[in-house]
C-alpha cells in the first residue's frame, strides 16, 4: 500500500458515528461495552489461549518488544491493555526498585487476573494496577519513559485519540511500542493464516474457553485492524509522534510499531 493510500484510510477512520466490531458495523458508543463483554468472558482462560493460539510464539514477540523498549533502572513504564500482567511483570524486573510500572486495562476481569499475579510474584511495591480507558489516560503530561500496548490497540474504539493520549503522557525522548496483529507480507502465508484464523481458531475457543464467538471476533478484529503502513501513518498524524518504525514479525502476522516523542 502506498503512503497516500494509507493516509486516505487514516482520514476515513475519523469522525465516524459507527465503527467495526469484528466484521459487524456498530454504533461507536456500543463498541467499548461489546469488547468488554468479550474479555470478561475469556479472562480466566486468556493466558492459556494465548499459548495455544500462537503455539507459544507470543513469548518471542513480547521478548522482542521488551528489548525494543530499552528500559533502564529508574524508568517509569505504562503497560496499556496489560491484562494478566505478563509484560508488566518483566518490565518491573527491568526498571528495578527505583523504577515503577503501571499495569492498566479497561476491563476489570482482566485487570483482576493481572493484580493477582502481581501479588503472587511479590511486585506490589513496584507495579500498580489502574483501570482506565486508553483514550482518556488519567496521568500527568510527560510522565512515562516508555509505553507499551500489546494486542490491545485493535480493540480501542478511537485509535487516534488513544495514541494522542499516549503521546501526551510520554516524556520527551520516550518511546511507544505497539505490538499487534497485522497483515502477512507473503501471499501464500496469508492464505494459510486465513484458514487458521477462521476455521481453527474459533474451534479452539469453543473447546478450550467454551466461547467460540469471542475468538471469532478475535479473527475478524485482526482483519479490520489497520495494516502496517496505515497504522504508522495513524501514529504520526493523529498520535502526534515525531518518528515511527515498523518491525514485521513472523512474516507480518504480527508487527511491532515503535514510535518516538522528541
Amino acid at each position: 500500500m502506498t503512503a497516500s493510500a494509507s493516509r486516505g484510510k487514516v482520514r476515513a477512520m475519523q469522525d465516524k458515528t459507527t465503527t467495526d466490531f469484528g466484521f459487524e458495523e456498530v454504533p461507536t458508543s456500543e463498541k467499548q461495552n461489546r469488547v468488554g463483554a468479550v474479555f470478561t468472558s475469556v479472562a480466566e482462560k486468556h493466558d492459556l489461549m494465548n499459548d495455544v493460539m500462537s503455539f507459544g510464539i507470543h513469548h518471542i514477540w513480547k521478548r522482542f518488544t521488551l528489548e525494543m523498549c530499552a528500559l533502564r533502572p529508574g524508568h517509569q513504564v505504562l503497560d496499556l491493555a496489560g491484562g494478566t500482567g505478563d509484560l508488566a511483570l518483566k518490565q518491573a524486573a527491568m526498571v528495578g526498585e527505583t523504577g515503577g510500572v503501571v499495569l492498566a486495562d479497561i476491563n476489570a476481569a482482566m485487570l483482576q487476573q493481572g493484580r493477582d499475579r502481581v501479588i503472587d510474584k511479590g511486585f506490589v511495591n513496584r507495579v500498580r494496577t489502574v483501570q482506565c480507558n486508553a483514550e482518556i489516560l488519567p496521568f500527568a503530561d510527560n510522565y512515562f519513559d516508555c509505553i507499551t500496548i500489546a494486542f490491545g490497540l485493535r480493540n480501542v474504539t478511537d485509535k487516534g485519540q488513544a495514541l494522542a493520549s499516549m503521546q501526551r503522557v510520554l516524556k520527551p525522548g520516550g518511546r511507544l511500542c505497539v505490538l499487534e496483529f497485522s497483515k502477512p507480507i507473503y501471499q501464500p502465508l496469508e492464505k494459510v493464516y486465513d484458514f487458521y484464523s477462521f476455521k481453527l481458531l474459533p474451534r479452539m475457543g469453543e473447546i478450550i474457553a467454551r466461547d467460540r464467538a469471542s475468538y471469532q471476533y478475535l479473527a475478524e478484529s485482526i482483519r479490520k485492524h489497520p495494516d502496517q503502513q496505515t497504522l504508522k501513518e495513524l501514529i504520526l498524524e493523529q498520535g502526534g509522534f515525531d518518528e515511527a518504525e515498523v518491525h514485521n514479525l513472523s512474516g507480518g502476522i504480527v508487527a511491532l510499531h515503535r514510535a518516538f516523542k522528541y
